[in-house]
């Protein structure tokens, strides 16, 4: 079997993708997206026991991938939004393709 040196690890798309849905609480921001837009409180109270600093570093980074989007309302105060491209749109196929190869593949927890 082929081994891959750490240049071919940067080129290839699956490690890529792999290294960014791996970070904490990525996956739960878009999977809370996944159901409308959210102002970033209610992103917050939705994700659950994310420190508001590192939420808004992982919605940066994501604004900056072109994963979602943000808006600025134009309020008193301001108000911003945020919404899946439909670069994160397209994420939901991955997440469902998890959920049923872990429901099908992972033995069940076993209650303690």
């Amino acid at each position: 079997m082929a081994t891959m040196s750490s240049s071919d690890l940067t080129l290839c798309p699956v490690y890529e993708a792999i290294n960014v849905l791996q970070e904490k609480w990525t996956l739960h921001i878009i999977r809370t997206l996944l159901d409308g837009p959210k102002g970033f409180n209610e992103l917050s109270r939705a994700v659950g026991g994310c420190n508001p600093a590192t939420l808004a570093q992982r919605v940066e980074k994501l604004e900056a991938m072109g994963i979602i989007s943000k808006t600025i309302h134009s309020t008193m105060p301001p108000r911003t939004s945020y919404t899946l491209t439909e670069a994160g749109q397209a994420l939901q196929a991955v997440i469902e393709a998890i959920d049923s190869w872990g429901t099908q593949y992972l033995p069940e927890p076993v209650a303690g």
